[in-house]
């Protein structure tokens, strides 16, 4: 007698397992990757930059931060777009793809780039520390780097927890600043009169220019691809397209928050400060005006804001140093070795009592000096079909890019002639 052998069920995919949470879970599974990003989007130098333009020009920035968070939600849908379709991240498809001193030379910049980045975060953190508990900014730079490495250990338990864990100091910043915006009365007519583009004079443009170093983070266009890559492993085209569907909602849900907090800052800032002509040099004058205008509330929620803003993109900083160096140079050193040389000079800055709120605007300056050299190469591999296989850019997609990219290098030009020949 012939004994029936049942058929095989093929084993389920990685994508199928999630959609055998349902339809709420499983989508929410999709989501994360941009969150984390989203967090170097708000960090310390985004307050620095958004309340001093908010301050000295009131509401004629507002344009600059749409824009800006703009620019933002497609180069992160392109970063992410990359660790989808390659299961590579963007360092390693510059290494695999570019001439050799062209791979070097991304790197050396990029790691310029982390050295602004940790100036940014490490001194918002100190200052917020300061405010909360007294600490002095030395000892507070060093708690600073503890925690961060605290953070990033939750990712030994999955990337899951890590990505609740920065999600969540998300959610703290974005209500600690709409707690303060609930407390003030905003020009509404103002308000919209501000996305009008324009300037006033070089400092508006270096302010713009900053905004826009704080909001497009050079160093999360590389990380985001890393997010993505290995996530949720796609078995097919169909589910690649999946996945990038999934990536898309992420990256609209978590930078649209990262948005309304960003505007949130300029318009607390123009509604409180401006309208009354009080020049606001500092974080801390920001926080002591919060106090004395709306209440001791509303310092406090700008201060915990600013401590978790700090804390979180400081991790988030630390991860993308790593993507950086090992898939530009296929090194790896520890993290602590390598968190020693980028949070050094924030230290130093620390340490010697620099002005604090030059210190982050000037850093965002620099990081938007770096954004061409992350987006670029974003542009020019996306666009092949030999890299991308099916998820490959559509030719409006590159060219928005292109756009994008060329504003951003124009601006930065223009900056310099007007700092140096106007």
């Amino acid at each position: 007698m012939t004994e029936l052998v049942e058929p095989l069920t093929p084993p389920l995919s990685q994508l199928q397992t999630v959609r055998r949470r349902g339809p709420v879970r499983g989508r929410l599974a999709l989501l994360g990757p941009a969150f984390v990003a989203a967090v170097a989007y708000i960090d310390p130098g985004n307050f620095a930059t958004n309340i001093a333009g908010g301050a000295k020009y009131g509401f004629l920035l507002v344009w600059v931060i749409v824009a800006a968070n703009l620019m933002a939600m497609l180069v992160q849908y392109l970063s992410a777009k990359v660790g989808i379709a390659t299961g590579m991240n963007l360092p390693e498809l510059c290494r695999a793809h570019l001439p050799r001193p062209a791979t070097w030379g991304l790197w050396a910049q990029a790691e310029i780039i982390a050295i602004a980045t940790d100036l940014a975060e490490f001194v918002g953190a100190a200052v917020a520390l300061n405010l909360l508990f007294g600490v002095p900014a030395f000892a507070a730079g060093l708690i600073t780097a503890a925690v961060a490495f605290a953070i990033l250990a939750m990712q030994q338990h999955g990337y899951r927890r890590f990505e609740l864990a920065i999600a969540g100091f998300l959610g703290i910043v974005c209500l600690g600043f709409l707690y303060d915006l609930a407390h003030v009365s905003v020009d509404t007519g103002a308000l919209l009169g501000g996305f009008a583009p324009g300037f006033d004079g070089t400092d508006s443009i270096m302010l713009a220019v900053g905004i826009i170093g704080a909001t497009v983070m050079p160093h999360v266009v590389y990380l985001h691809s890393a997010l993505t890559q290995g996530r949720i492993r796609a078995e097919s085209v169909e589910e690649r397209r999946e996945l990038l569907r999934g990536g898309r909602t992420d990256v609209i849900v978590a930078l649209s928050v990262a948005g309304v907090i960003n505007l949130s800052m300029l318009v607390i800032a123009a509604s409180l400060f401006h309208s009354r002509g009080m020049e606001i040099e500092s974080i801390e004058a920001a926080h002591a005006g919060l106090g004395s205008l709306i209440g001791g509330g509303a310092a406090l929620a700008f201060a915990v804001a600013l401590l978790a803003s700090g804390l979180s993109s400081s991790s988030v900083g630390t991860y993308s140093g790593q993507v950086v160096m090992q898939g530009f140079l296929r090194r790896r050193i520890p993290l602590l070795l390598r968190r020693l040389v980028t949070m050094l000079p924030a230290l130093v800055v620390l340490a010697i009592g620099v002005d604090t709120t030059q210190a982050l605007v000037l850093s965002q300056v620099v990081l938007s000096f770096g954004i061409p050299f992350a987006l670029v190469p974003t542009i020019l591999l996306t666009r092949r079909a030999d890299v991308m296989g099916a998820l490959v850019n559509k030719p409006v997609t590159t060219g928005v890019a292109t756009v994008v990219a060329t504003l951003i290098v124009g601006l930065n030009a223009f900056l310099l002639y007007q700092t140096f020949f106007g």
